[in-house]
């Protein structure tokens, strides 16, 4: 579905992150994946090689225009295009705002809201100058019914919402489309870590009676990112099992 593609993807070292990269990568694109530090990068790229899946990969820090831009500019030497960027690194939050400190608050916004932006305005240049492109952003369930704990994480999703809407106004007419993929309860190591008295309500609210596996996300990037969706930008996708706060 993406042979030919240029995919990047930030946070992709774990979770839904890494399995999108994955199967960006079994869909024949060229994926380089963004991760916090090497050591990680290293180990990510390191498990897919043994999977038999050959990626690149990259520790910017998401948060500085020029480092990012000069990441870009390697991958636009390379490959002469960038078709598609995830916005993907992210982090969440389950304290009580009372145990919430300033800065905790300031870094989830940091990573989860500013970054996005950083990296979007990095790689904008190159997506216009190809006059083609797909922007997609992590969102999530909690962007839309908020959470009883942990503000900082539904209010970082939902400026990822506002985010997503507005830029697929400002891009398409350069051909860009931009849209959200709204994850509900994943199986992932940043779930794992929330408490069960928060997790197993919520999973009780999915009519499906499962929660989600990586893969269901990754799918819906990969649908997002192909031709498939070539008619659809300004969408926040939720694949959450029609669970409901």
């Amino acid at each position: 579905m993406l042979e030919g593609k240029v995919v990047v993807v930030t946070g992709g070292t774990r979770g839904i992150g890494l399995e999108t990269v994955r199967v960006m990568k079994e869909n024949r694109a060229e994926v380089i994946l963004f991760g916090s530090k090497k050591e990680s990068v290293d180990m990510a790229i390191s498990k897919l090689k043994e999977e038999g899946l050959e990626v690149e990969g990259y520790y910017p820090n998401l948060n500085q225009l020029e480092e990012v831009s000069s990441v870009f500019q390697k991958i636009q030497e390379k490959y002469q295009h960038i078709d598609v960027l995830i916005n993907n690194a992210g982090i969440s939050a389950n304290k009580k705002i009372e145990e919430t400190s300033v800065s905790e608050f300031e870094s989830i916004i940091q990573l989860n809201v500013n970054a996005m932006f950083t990296v979007t305005k990095a790689v904008l240049p190159f997506m216009k100058e190809n006059k083609n492109g797909v922007i997609l952003n992590t969102s999530s369930m909690v962007s839309i019914y908020g959470q009883s704990a942990g503000v900082g994480y539904p209010t970082s999703k939902f400026a990822v919402n506002g985010f997503t809407k507005s830029m697929a106004l400002e891009l398409a007419p350069f051909g860009i489309r931009v849209n959200a993929v709204a994850p509900g309860i994943t199986n992932t190591d940043m779930v794992a870590k929330l408490p069960k008295e928060m997790i197993e309500p919520l999973i009780k609210t999915i009519p499906l009676g499962r929660i989600g596996e990586p893969r269901d996300i990754a799918n819906a990037f990969l649908f997002l990112a192909s031709d498939l969706a070539s008619y659809i930008t300004g969408v926040i996708l939720s694949v959450d099992g029609a669970a409901r706060s």
